[in-house]
């Protein structure tokens, strides 16, 4: 834990102010019950700034601050669906930040700054360090309850935001209940998730019940299904025993399966998350819309070019010495990877810096690169193209070659409308064939459609994955990778501490390559960054050793060991900024052979053909 230094206290009430940036304007709510329910936050909160002043003063126990908290994350739970959805910046920075430092713009500059907000206070007052940190306890609900009151005061006086469809933000929600609520990454101190997902969808069905809108449909079986998913939770509170399979399958799926019926009105997100609000299912393989990752959009993809994108993925003659192609680090038989520790270079008995991720699923993404460095598809390929370790080319050599071909002549005129050979159409012919590389038909996808059964160990371990073992808090379902629900379009990376070997092999050493904190991204350069990478998919897992940036771990039995321990800082090593907590997650064999058995049924090459 870290004190907050006068700059950072001053920055962060200024932030706090310039955050109020709605993403969409509209006039005053209709609905009377998010009217009340915003004003009985503000009360709760009030309330919460009393006692945590009392706490200070020793004048109420713990176990009370705890109940005032919980009382004021529950008022926040019955009307997250609506202000996470219009406000979700300010949401996500000031009302409910993860307790992670972070960065924020501001003009040409970016300041590291404290987290704030519900989570942090939950990690907070829930520790066994609440009793020492009375201070920052303060400080932090100080800061939640000015950012609050300006948000509300401002809602006061020029109305609240409201987009064009009501059911969208509902939607949303259960997204966001099942990816952030009940694997405890929005409750990381109490580990809340019943109480907190039962007032979630009290919220919700009172918002349907006392809107206007919602009286042109018919809301019996939402209020129905509803009412008993309030009804399960309220006799299933234990977090490592509660089913996440049954929660979902009962009451998720059918409730938003049900209330995209009734999204009548315009998309208000298409432009702004990557999830396809058409998709009535979290596994189905269109939950996400590729082209919301891509310049390519989806009028423009067709047969012919994903055919000449396949063709220039496997290309050689395209790289600088003509021995190198895509396909060279990316092989389809191995799942896209090439099964080295560290990928070749284009320089014999060289390797690059770090080992190839798997291409299944790579559209799905909004940074690219173990460190972040590209920020969309087509960037991605850039870096390849230049770098003098792999291509070493450029893209008018590359143009240049494909213009002497006559297949290639072809090919883009049956591909283009244009029929011209540029970078802007070489770079949509191979996002076409990337994008197509998507994979969502496992085993396991199946059985959360009810397609097929799988057996109770790859249950068990779903439930470790999103429970007990907490991997889910970092790779988020149902993509399993760090694409952050419920909007998708922001990728996370993580300091795990990553040794140079499987921590059976002594010595436990930290691997020196700083990833993120070299990247060349200037606006994010910070200390926070150091030795954080990307949070990759773990869906086709099974198929796509070594692990890890440096690919020093052969097996999934290494990784869980790593992760058992609590990472570098769990086994003794000095990081300063690592992400994943430190806590040893006890784990014992069988619980991690399960956690393995739901891994590989997370195994789908079928869209490789």
């Amino acid at each position: 834990m870290r004190a907050y230094p006068l700059l950072v206290i001053v920055l962060l009430i200024g932030f706090a102010v310039m955050s109020f940036n709605p993403v969409y304007k509209g006039k005053e709510s209709e609905n009377t019950f998010i009217n009340k329910g915003l004003s009985n936050f503000k009360t709760k909160l009030e309330q919460l700034k009393s006692d945590v002043d009392k706490f200070s003063e020793d004048r109420i126990s713990i176990e009370e601050l705890q109940k005032s908290l919980s009382s004021t994350r529950n008022s926040f739970k019955e009307i997250e669906f609506y202000i996470a959805y219009h406000y979700p910046e300010f949401t996500k920075t000031h009302l409910n930040a993860a307790p992670l430092f972070h960065i924020e713009a501001a003009g040409t500059s970016a300041y590291t700054l404290p987290p704030e907000g519900l989570q942090v206070l939950d990690e907070l007052i829930f520790s066994e360090e609440a009793g020492n940190e009375k201070e920052k306890i303060k400080t932090i609900t100080a800061f939640l309850y000015n950012s609050y009151s300006r948000f509300y005061l401002s809602a006061l006086k020029n109305g609240l935001s409201k987009g064009n469809n009501k059911t969208l933000p509902l939607r949303v929600e259960l997204i966001r209940i099942y990816s952030l609520g009940v694997s405890g990454f929005d409750t990381p101190g109490s580990l809340n998730i019943s109480e907190e997902t039962s007032h979630a969808l009290s919220g919700m069905q009172k918002y349907i019940n006392d809107d206007l809108y919602f009286k042109n449909y018919n809301t019996q079986k939402a209020n129905q299904t509803l009412t008993e998913a309030i009804n399960y939770l309220s006799k299933n509170t234990d977090f490592e025993t509660f089913d996440r399979i049954e929660f979902y399958k009962k009451y998720i799926q059918p409730l938003y399966e049900e209330l995209g019926k009734w999204d009548g009105r315009p998309d208000d997100l298409k432009e702004f998350s990557g999830w396809n609000a058409g998709s009535k299912n979290f596994f189905s393989s269109n939950f996400l819309d590729p082209y919301f990752y891509t310049l390519l959009k989806s009028p423009e993809d067709n047969p012919e070019l994903r055919k000449l994108g396949k063709s220039i993925f496997y290309d050689q003659n395209l790289s600088g010495n003509g021995k190198m192609s895509c396909a060279t680090c990316h092989l389809q038989e191995n799942a896209f990877i090439d099964l080295k520790a560290k990928s070749q270079s284009n320089v014999e008995g060289k390797t690059v810096l770090r080992n190839s991720p798997s291409l299944y699923n790579a559209v799905f993404a909004k940074r690219f690169f173990y460190d972040l460095r590209a920020f969309y598809l087509e960037q991605q390929a850039e870096h390849v193209i230049y770098n003098e370790q792999e291509f070493n080319t450029s893209y008018e050599s590359i143009i240049q070659k494909l213009k002497t071909k006559p297949e290639y002549r072809k090919a883009f005129r049956n591909a283009f409308k244009d029929g011209r050979i540029s970078k802007e159409n070489f770079s949509k012919a191979l996002s076409s064939y990337v994008a197509s590389l998507y994979s969502f038909d496992s085993d396991f996808d199946r059985f959360m459609r009810n397609e097929k059964n799988v057996s109770d160990d790859v249950k068990k371990g779903f439930n470790l994955f999103m429970g007990k073992a907490n991997c889910a808090t970092c790779h988020f379902a149902p993509t399993f990778s760090g694409l952050v629900p419920p909007f998708f379009n922001e990728n996370e990376s993580e300091v795990l501490g990553i040794t140079t070997r499987p921590i059976k092999q002594l010595p436990v050493e930290l691997d020196k390559d700083l990833g993120r904190g070299n990247s060349p991204v200037k606006k994010e350069k910070s200390w926070i960054y150091d030795y954080s990478f990307k949070t990759v998919t773990v869906r086709n897992i099974a198929l796509t050793k070594p692990y890890f940036h440096n690919g020093a771990f052969n097996t999934l039995e290494d990784v869980l060991d790593f992760y058992n321990e609590g990472g570098g800082e769990g086994l003794g090593l000095k990081i300063k900024n690592q992400t994943l907590a430190p806590d040893k997650l006890n784990l014992n064999e069988k619980e991690k052979k399960q956690i393995i058995a739901f891994l590989n049924a997370l195994t789908d090459v079928s869209k490789a053909k």
